[in-house]
C-alpha cells in the first residue's frame, strides 16, 4: 500500500512540473508575440488559467499529505498527550466536515460547468471545477487515514504538538548515546 502511496506522490509531482512548465512557456510565448510579432495565442491565459488552478489544488493535496501545512502548534505541544488526542480528534472532524462541503460544492460546480464552455478555447469549464473535487476528495482520505490511526493508537497517527519523528528519534539515540558512557 504504501508504495502506491509514494507512486502517486511522484505521479502528482511529475504533473505539477509538466503544469509548471506549460505554463511558463505559455506566457513566455504569448508576451514574445504580443511585443515582438505584434500577435498573440488567445487561449493561453485561459489554459495557463486551468494549469494554475490544477497546479494549486495538486500542491495543496501533497502538502497535506507531507504535513507541511503552516501551522500553529504551541498552546497544543504543552498539552498532556490526551489531551492533545482529543484536541487532535476534535479538529480532525470539524476538518473532515469542511473538506465534505469543499466537496459537495465542487461536484455542484462541476456539474454545472459541463455545460459552460470556456470563452476561447471551448473546454468545459468542469475542467477547473474538478480540480477542486479531486482536491477534496484527497484530502478526505488523508484526514479520515490518520483520525484513524489517532483513533485506534497507531505509532504513525500524527497529532499537532507531537515531536517531529527525527527529533524524537535523535532524542532517543542521544539518551542511549548517554546510557552508554
Amino acid at each position: 500500500m504504501q508504495w502506491l502511496v509514494l507512486r502517486l506522490e511522484r505521479l502528482v509531482e511529475k504533473l505539477m512540473a509538466v503544469a509548471l512548465t506549460l505554463i511558463v512557456v505559455l506566457i513566455f510565448s504569448n508576451v514574445v508575440g504580443r511585443y515582438v510579432l505584434g500577435a498573440s495565442f488567445a487561449g493561453a491565459e485561459e489554459l495557463s488559467r486551468l494549469l494554475f488552478v490544477w497546479l494549486v489544488f495538486l500542491g495543496a493535496i501533497l502538502t497535506l499529505r507531507r504535513r507541511a501545512h503552516l501551522g500553529v502548534e504551541l498552546v497544543q505541544a504543552r498539552l498532556p498527550r490526551w489531551a492533545r488526542k482529543i484536541c487532535a480528534v476534535a479538529t480532525h472532524v470539524l476538518t473532515l466536515y469542511a473538506l465534505w462541503l469543499f466537496l459537495a460544492g465542487s461536484w455542484t460546480q462541476t456539474q454545472i460547468g459541463m455545460g459552460n464552455y470556456s470563452t476561447v478555447l471551448r473546454f468545459p469549464n468542469a475542467f477547473i471545477a474538478s480540480a477542486g473535487l479531486v482536491c477534496a476528495a484527497s484530502m478526505l482520505l488523508i484526514i479520515g487515514a490518520n483520525l484513524l490511526k489517532i483513533l485506534c493508537n497507531h505509532p504513525d497517527a500524527v497529532m499537532a504538538g507531537d515531536p517531529p519523528a527525527d527529533a524524537t528519534q535523535a532524542l532517543a539515540s542521544g539518551h542511549a548515546a548517554g546510557a552508554a558512557r
